[in-house]
């Protein structure tokens, strides 16, 4: 009876681990089952924007950490630097050249890197939902509400090694990101689906016009925004996509690729500097204008303004303007050498291609003076880390999205509506 008993117990022990490689085999399949924008792979990554450095020791543990606070002295030598790289400027007829040919500088950079050089930006979503219609929104935060779920189940698995637990990548990229995208997203539902739906000139036909939800990427680029979008919107029939870029080159990339879809995108040549050449839609067609990514920072300082006057002007009211571009003090502003600077933060590279560094108020005061209404305006700041070379980078970015107002027309109307319903 005693040896019964002792062959008995290790049986039920392993019976009991049994079970639990059972239940553990199970979360991991319901995890497998995720859409793929939300697993993680093997070795999951930490979730966007938690990366903190507390430990300076371990800051080669990692290729990037979020939210970096520069001390005085990092920032006194940065300043330091870019007077350096400033103080011999390149000369003027040079610069009316990369001015007046920098269409070519760009054509010359596709037909060099293809479609190969930029990654595609399956971030968007995650710091822009205002891309997608308001439906869809909320068909996305109900997966993120089925994700949370299933994070706590998974969380009785009795290994990682057995079933590595995917990290939810959060949305917010800090305190101020996650107020200005919630205000954003709140402001730009509440609109109802007849603000997103009304347009001007709605029997006019132009590709897209039976559209209710239109969307514009300017400086598409070889696609890298513009099919994570697309993959997104197949189960959006309803809405359209334009993108332009003013490196034929660039377009002709977007429109070979097997992806593309005339159905539901629209991609043309376009130099946004040019406000005679008419766009292939009215003023006032769009829902969301996408001025992504390092875009503006191309442009000469002196044309920004009315760049971004004429990109207002094409938003319905409520329409929403998503920017992402270079921040003062980026590595990539300290890397240039002397002779390159154009003006004041403004640089041309090798290759004949320019860019500008913001900061955050430059950056308020261009959307605002174009009628525009602030919803979002961050600098991201991170330290990006060569592990092999033991080499620390400081990356800044500008991330922005600004709002069409509703006309004033419309509210008065909407007053006399309303003071009528109730007499």
């Amino acid at each position: 009876m005693e040896t019964r008993r002792q062959v008995a117990v290790p049986l039920v022990q392993v019976l009991i681990k049994m079970n639990g490689i059972w239940r553990n085999s199970l979360s991991c399949l319901r995890i497998r089952k995720l859409p793929r924008r939300y697993q993680s792979g093997c070795h999951p990554a930490a979730p966007l924007g938690s990366r903190i450095l507390t430990d300076p020791t371990k800051v080669f543990e990692h290729n990037m950490w979020d939210h970096m606070q520069w001390s005085e002295e990092e920032e006194a030598a940065a300043r330091k630097k870019v007077e350096e790289n400033s103080a011999v400027r390149v000369l003027q007829e040079e610069q009316v050249k990369y001015e007046s040919e920098a269409n070519k500088y760009w054509d010359t950079f596709y037909k060099i890197h293809k479609n190969k050089f930029f990654k595609d930006r399956n971030w968007l979503l995650r710091e822009f939902p205002e891309i997608l219609p308001v439906a869809q929104q909320t068909e996305e935060k109900t997966k993120e509400l089925s994700w949370d779920h299933v994070k706590t189940d998974a969380a009785n698995c009795f290994s990682r090694k057995h079933c590595p637990v995917p990290e939810e990548r959060n949305c917010k990229e800090s305190s101020t990101l996650s107020d200005g995208q919630s205000e954003a997203e709140s402001d730009f539902s509440n609109l109802g689906p007849e603000a997103h739906r009304k347009g001007p000139l709605e029997t006019e036909s132009f590709p897209g016009s039976r559209a209710t939800f239109r969307i514009l990427e300017v400086g598409c680029g070889a696609g890298n925004s513009v099919f994570p979008i697309l993959n997104t919107l197949q189960n959006a029939p309803e809405s359209f996509l334009y993108c332009c870029d003013f490196a034929s080159g660039a377009v002709e990339l977007v429109k070979s690729h097997p992806s593309y879809r005339a159905a539901q995108c629209c991609a043309f040549v376009r130099d946004v500097c040019d406000d005679r050449v008419p766009y292939p839609f009215p003023d006032g067609a769009l829902d969301v204008v996408l001025l992504l990514v390092f875009v503006l920072s191309s442009v000469h300082p002196d044309r920004m303004q009315g760049v971004v006057n004429q990109l207002s002007k094409l938003l319905k009211p409520g329409g929403m303007l998503l920017f992402r571009d270079y921040g003062r003090y980026d590595k990539t502003q300290l890397r240039f050498k002397k002779g390159h600077c154009l003006s004041e933060n403004f640089y041309v590279r090798g290759d004949g291609t320019r860019a500008y560094f913001f900061t955050k108020g430059e950056v308020h005061n261009m959307f605002c003076k174009a009628g525009l209404d602030e919803k979002q305006n961050l600098v991201d700041r991170r330290l990006q880390v060569n592990r092999k070379k033991q080499v620390k980078m400081h990356r800044v970015w500008v991330q922005g999205k600004f709002q069409k107002p509703l006309h004033l027309t419309q509210k008065s109307s909407q007053l006399v509506f309303s003071h009528h319903s109730h007499s």
